[in-house]
């Protein structure tokens, strides 16, 4: 790897903090939908209890899944074309 300028390392600390924020944010909807009805509808301790560990779970994979995709998009996202002047290989 080479050397980056600062605007290379701020893009970066930007990319990781959205990907970690949009990740938190995702996790707590999703444990919410899943666990929330087992304290808003008064279920038994044990229906609530696998609300609880199935929300968190999903929760888990949710911010993981929202985490690792951002920034393998920012990752492909910054290379450069493989020939000067064009666009994508392709063209």
């Amino acid at each position: 790897m080479g050397s980056r300028t600062q605007a290379q390392r701020d893009a970066i600390t930007v990319e990781i903090g959205y990907a970690f924020l949009s990740g938190a944010c995702l996790a707590v909807l999703a444990f919410a939908a899943v666990a929330g009805p087992g304290w808003i509808f008064d279920f038994p301790l044990g229906v609530r209890k696998v609300l609880v560990t199935i929300g968190t779970v999903l929760a888990l994979l949710a911010f993981l899944v929202r985490v690792i995709t951002v920034l393998w998009r920012f990752q492909n996202a910054t290379r450069q074309p493989s020939q000067p002047g064009r666009t994508s290989p392709d063209s």
